[in-house]
């Protein structure tokens, strides 16, 4: 895995296939919201993630909303595992650049 991740208790995952051409298939507002994501989405978990967050609220800026939400509750349990509770990214704020 790219040495690059720094500090995380997130699980990694190897999966065979070619990313490059998994994330060209992504839809075009989901590519856009990735170039910005502040953690280090597959191609497979952000399509399984869009889909199920267009399915509960029916628009796709709606559903980027959703995502922002789940990837600041993911840096939230993160950061609260790698440097404590107390960490301010632990306390579940959106992550930079989240719609809110």
């Amino acid at each position: 895995m790219p040495a690059n991740l720094g500090a995380t208790a997130l699980r990694r995952t190897r999966r065979p296939g070619d990313a490059m051409q998994a994330h060209d298939r992504l839809p075009a507002p989901l590519r856009a919201w990735l170039a910005h994501a502040a953690l280090p989405w597959s191609a497979r978990s952000a399509r399984k993630a869009w889909e199920k967050a267009l399915r509960k609220t029916g628009a796709p800026h709606r559903a980027l909303a959703e995502l922002s939400r789940i990837e600041a509750r993911q840096i939230a349990r993160d950061a609260a595992a790698i440097w404590g509770e107390g960490h301010p990214a632990a306390r579940g704020d959106a992550a930079p650049g989240a719609e809110q």
